[in-house]
């Protein structure tokens, strides 16, 4: 598949709609043969003038595009556009607001942010793998998301403070993280043992080696996981035993959070945070690899403005 490897070559490419046809017609139909993707027929006639297809299957819906069953899906920002705008949320390391986007592809603020929460959802991890296994390191963390106490005005100090779970009032993320290789977050309501020990048990195989803070939360953790924990009121590494891996991923995204986002709704955490652990997790890929890897899964992914602000349900996966 031909595609630029450089932002300069992006949106040089990507600045003419043939250019963005072929890219997607080899993503979506490698074979070469496109199918309607409502009912698969293959007798179909393409119309230049309006950039769409006829499907002769005689169903409701005779034309598609080749916006139609991803991610673009009724949006009237022409490819062009959100190609660009996907690149440059994939390959830059901090991540890319909504306010750059906006000036720099010629559309509303409240549009890119709409379009940048959308391609995060491509980006989201599909299939599920559990982490290590026998013999493997897998390090535990977790980090509170928000401002500073000492920066909160006095009544939203004062209720953090009084805040009896333990996260003063921010948002818990928690991590795991296999030695040289994957990242594993989810944002959670606390840091109880309720909710650390099933992310643990669901994400990583048992007989995996464990490495985790003093934290409660881990106790009784050895049944089924080699458990060491090291005890940061004293060290923070022991041997093999530490979490320095997690706190290094844990500084990107905060990074992330504090120079680019800047302020994060808790509702919307979890998409910032997959779209970090998607950089972190393919760290070795260039951009354009990495780039192409998320265009593989726009497919079969539908993120409505409705969905995103709360109206009904959340983003959902669909068939193609």
């Amino acid at each position: 598949m031909e595609s630029p490897t450089t932002l300069r070559d992006a949106v040089l490419w990507f600045a003419e709609f043939e250019h963005c046809r072929q890219f997607m017609l080899e993503l979506r139909w490698p074979d070469g043969k496109v199918a309607c993707p409502y009912c698969g027929a293959e007798k179909l006639t393409w119309l230049p003038k309006a950039r769409v297809w006829k499907c002769y299957a005689g169903h409701e819906r005779p034309t598609f595009s080749l916006k139609t069953g991803t991610i673009f899906e009724d949006s009237p920002i022409p490819l062009e556009k959100w190609l660009c705008a996907a690149w440059m949320l994939i390959c830059c390391k901090n991540g890319i607001s909504s306010y750059e986007i906006h000036r720099g592809l010629g559309v509303t603020q409240k549009t890119a942010w709409f379009m940048l929460h959308r391609i995060r959802l491509a980006a989201r991890e599909r299939g599920f793998n559990k982490l290590g296994g026998a013999g493997s390191e897998i390090e535990g963390d977790e980090t509170l998301v928000g401002g500073k106490v000492q920066n909160m005005h006095r009544g939203s100090k004062r209720l953090a403070r009084a805040n009896t779970d333990g996260n003063w009032g921010k948002t818990v993320v928690l991590g795991l993280l296999e030695r040289e290789g994957r990242v594993r977050a989810a944002v959670a309501p606390s840091r109880k043992k309720h909710h650390v020990r099933p992310n643990v048990l669901e994400n990583i195989e048992p007989g995996s080696k464990l490495y985790t803070d003093e934290h409660a939360s881990y106790e009784g953790m050895r049944g089924t996981f080699e458990h060491e924990f090291v005890n940061h009121a004293v060290a923070y590494v022991q041997g093999r035993v530490h979490t320095n891996g997690l706190e290094n991923f844990w500084s990107l995204l905060k990074r992330t959070l504090k120079g680019t986002y800047v302020s994060v709704d808790p509702a919307h955490l979890q998409a910032y945070v997959d779209e970090q652990v998607f950089r972190f997790n393919n760290r070795e890929m260039t951009d354009a690899e990495r780039f192409t890897s998320v265009m593989k899964q726009i497919v079969g992914r539908r993120l409505t403005y409705n969905e995103l602000t709360g109206k009904t349900e959340s983003g959902r996966e669909m068939c193609p």
